[in-house]
């Protein structure tokens, strides 16, 4: 099958180089890669024209949004199977397109993610979401019937590192324009309705971490409460995310207490208390006022755009 790998970019100088190095290092190699950039400013364009496997194209960046450019890119690549990667995120090891594409074999499967390591420099509550996230077990292919199991978890996904089946893609109308968050666990949610599988990989392995701020997790995890909300009818379903917040916030205290990092222990219950709250106000943003939401969001942009 053709494969192609997919990388949004915005001033990606930082890490493309590393980044197209691993890809053309891998025992899968990708027959082609596109870049679509957002007018970097810095040597991005530079950079992807060193590698003569790399197809540029430019978009404006008011042009960008999440769902609409994937799309675009996914609509212009020639794959039967579609790689979708942040720019920030590094292939681990020579394997990781072979072990993420290899379940795609199956023809149940429309959709596999792999396992996102936290960089050498993460904090440890960037370490620990990573480690919470993507575990290193294997986990049973998630179909629409495991959603009373598995509720939410059922759709997750993440666009920073997973491979799609253009068939299923094209099935579930690729990725949703205009939506302020979550394209992936949207689109996913679109395939298991359709009768497709979603797979998680561990042992397909990328670097892939941020060290957010308190604010930064405040925005994130208001604009995940408002997706819950702005996708309530796609989603509900799945069920609520309630159980697996209780869950994170006891394993990241039992990971301070493991690592020894006591002083660590009322920063965590801080930042958890502040994204319960910052969630709950998300999934109420239609009902609060602009200028509160644009401060607490962080695209403010897309809400000004739908007032």
């Amino acid at each position: 099958m053709f494969l192609s790998v997919i990388i949004p970019t915005c001033n990606a100088a930082d890490w493309l180089e590393e980044q197209l190095r691993a890809l053309a290092g891998q025992t899968r190699l990708p027959d082609e890669i596109l870049v679509v950039d957002s007018a970097s400013t810095d040597a991005t364009p530079e950079i992807a024209g060193r590698f003569p496997q790399v197809r540029f194209m430019g978009i404006s960046r008011r042009d960008f949004d999440h769902g609409a450019t994937r799309t675009l890119a996914a609509q212009a690549a020639r794959g039967d199977i579609l790689v979708f990667l942040t720019q920030d995120a590094i292939p681990a090891d020579n394997s990781a397109l072979a072990r993420l594409t290899a379940p795609l074999a199956d023809a149940r499967i429309a959709v596999a993610y792999g396992r996102q390591l936290p960089h050498t420099n993460a904090t440890p509550f960037a370490a620990h979401l990573r480690l919470f996230n993507y575990p290193d077990r294997p986990e049973a292919p998630r179909c629409f019937a495991d959603r009373k199991r598995l509720g939410l978890h059922t759709v997750f996904c993440s666009n920073s590192f997973a491979a799609y089946r253009r068939e299923a893609l094209e099935a579930a109308g690729f990725f949703p324009e205009r939506l302020l968050f979550g394209e992936d666990s949207f689109t996913v949610a679109k395939m298991l309705k359709l009768g497709y599988c979603v797979q998680y990989i561990p042992g397909a392995l990328v670097f892939h971490s941020h060290n957010y701020r308190l604010v930064d997790e405040v925005k994130r995890y208001f604009d995940t409460g408002a997706f819950h909300a702005e996708a309530r009818e796609l989603l509900q379903p799945f069920g609520a995310a309630t159980g697996a917040g209780r869950r994170f916030v006891l394993s990241e205290l039992r990971y301070l207490l493991a690592q020894g990092l006591y002083h660590l222990l009322p920063a965590s219950l801080v930042r958890n208390a502040c994204k319960f709250v910052a969630y709950q106000l998300g999934r109420q943003a239609r009902h609060l006022p602009l200028a509160l939401v644009t401060r607490l969001s962080l695209r403010p942009s897309w809400w000004q755009g739908r007032s």
